[in-house]
């Protein structure tokens, strides 16, 4: 199990803005799961919170949980979230209001690079280019 620090808000809506505070994926041996470093903010759009996790698993992010509710979305986490056209972005350093946030593609795709440059969610070579 990842361990994470977050929290939710439920829009008018009805939909809901998760946030996750998560070590950062294939960092490297320098960044333990348990020390401060090397961590990102993860905000996800979603019917629910239930949805919201499927989604960061089904991105290979598989043993991610939300317990309680102890770091919810800003009001500027929630613009970005919602103005970002999957629903799903992520950055660095999260106290760092300077620092953009980038589509959770940038960050799948960094160390997985295929023989022709083509980047690939899950690793694997795609000739396409998708």
């Amino acid at each position: 199990m990842t361990m994470t620090r977050g929290g939710f808000i439920r829009l008018p809506g009805g939909s809901v803005v998760v946030a996750l505070s998560l070590p950062r994926p294939d960092h490297g041996p320098l960044c333990g799961p348990y020390d401060g470093g090397c961590r990102i903010r993860v905000l996800v759009h979603a019917v629910n919170r239930q949805r919201a996790l499927t989604r960061l698993r089904n991105l290979g992010l598989r043993a991610v949980y939300l317990r309680g509710n102890t770091e919810p979305p800003t009001p500027d986490e929630i613009t970005a979230v919602l103005h970002h056209p999957d629903g799903l972005v992520w950055r660095e350093a999260p106290d760092d209001d300077t620092e953009s946030w980038h589509p959770i593609r940038a960050l799948l795709r960094q160390g997985t690079r295929s023989p022709s440059g083509n980047y690939s969610p899950s690793g694997n070579y795609s000739p396409s280019g998708v």
